[in-house]
């Protein structure tokens, strides 16, 4: 079956899951679908979204509806951002250049990952819509400064400092599938960072905490960061109220509600079943994205009901790559967001700031 036959048997995010997996290679289709441990955090981020259910109303006017939304006074047409996913070339040939391309064609912005492969200025120049840098930390705090210059030099207008994977997680279905990066696919954004310092442990020391951990940032880097850069800094990897209202108050503009899509820490609860605590907290006004699990435009609908600004969509960006390139990545874009004025059409909302908790229903 040629590529673009299995595209035009996508009718929804989970079909194009599907597609991908018969044209992807087996270990690298396991790495990214996989989560961490016994899966329990992947699987509780699908089925939160499966217990909620919503109450919609009737015979509301809805024929000035639209999706259109601001987010850190940026205009978006519609509260779906591309999460950063890395080595988008193992997907495509297009890799996350296409992806940009399918992004700006569909109005939909987009964080470019640290482990692009594909320069973040190369993926920057494809894009017109809202684009964001996530940046993994690096050890050396001003090769951090000289990728968010690069970064704002390129045009990109938010940090994203994923803070909730300084280690993998135990990724036991990557490892069964033999998974190892493909020669020709690499992290070409941090080529000219410096080595990491040779160590040697004593038998009571630790790889992990003495080792790995060691070059982990600490909410003091963090701090200092965002008081480097003109730019807003988003903190995503936010599971705890505690560390939500930390990230406001040493001034991150915004967080990302988020277990890394169950990757990394298993047995943690969804985004979604935490987000409503961690909106009341940190108030109406503050910016607050989630991501994990979302499959349909009802998933949107439902997170925007318990206090998202706007959620982001990882693996099915891979996935869509992977099975029509660009033009995939569109084509997924697009169900999903006319899945979300579905939703919002036959829910009677019309406007995003008319979707809250009254929308879900809840048995007496």
């Amino acid at each position: 079956m040629t590529t673009s036959s299995k595209f035009s048997k996508a009718l929804n995010l989970l079909d194009y899951q599907h597609l991908a997996k018969e044209v992807l290679p087996h270990a690298i289709y396991e790495y990214v679908y996989g989560g961490g441990a016994d899966e329990l955090t992947l699987n509780r981020n699908r089925s939160a979204f499966d217990e909620v259910c919503l109450w919609p109303r009737v015979l509301n006017n809805l024929t000035q509806g639209t999706t259109a939304t601001t987010i850190l006074g940026q205009s978006w047409r519609t509260p779906i951002m591309l999460a950063p996913v890395a080595f988008q070339k193992m997907a495509h040939a297009d890799g996350e250049v296409g992806t940009a391309r399918a992004a700006s064609a569909l109005d939909i912005g987009m964080t470019v990952s640290t482990l692009s492969s594909q320069s973040m200025e190369e993926v920057s120049e494809q894009l017109s819509t809202p684009k964001w840098f996530q940046l993994y930390w690096q050890l050396d705090r001003g090769f951090n400064l000289a990728l968010i210059r690069r970064a704002q030099e390129a045009g990109y207008q938010a940090i994203v400092v994923t803070v909730d994977s300084a280690i993998h997680g135990i990724r036991n279905r990557a490892q069964r599938a033999n998974f190892e990066l493909p020669e020709n696919v690499k992290a070409v954004n941090l080529e000219d960072r410096p080595p990491l310092p040779s160590k040697a442990f004593t038998p009571d020391q630790s790889i992990v905490f003495q080792g790995m951990m060691s070059e982990a940032p600490t909410w003091d880097d963090i701090e200092w960061l965002i008081k480097e850069t003109s730019l807003p800094v988003i903190i995503k990897g936010i599971l705890h109220p505690s560390d939500a209202l930390k990230a406001k108050s040493i001034g991150a503009q915004g967080i990302v509600v988020s277990n890394h899509g169950g990757r990394t820490l298993d047995s943690v609860p969804s985004a979604l079943d935490v987000l409503p605590n961690i909106r009341k907290l940190v108030g109406e006004d503050y910016t607050v994205l989630m991501d994990g699990g979302i499959q349909r435009g009802t998933d949107v609908f439902k997170a925007l009901a318990l206090g998202a600004n706007a959620v982001m969509l990882g693996r099915p960006q891979f996935y869509a790559l992977a099975v029509g390139g660009a033009q995939g990545v569109a084509h997924m874009l697009r169900i999903l967001r006319e899945e979300l004025e579905v939703t919002m059409a036959l829910a009677g909302t019309p406007r995003i700031e008319d979707i809250n908790h009254d929308c879900l229903f809840a048995a007496l």
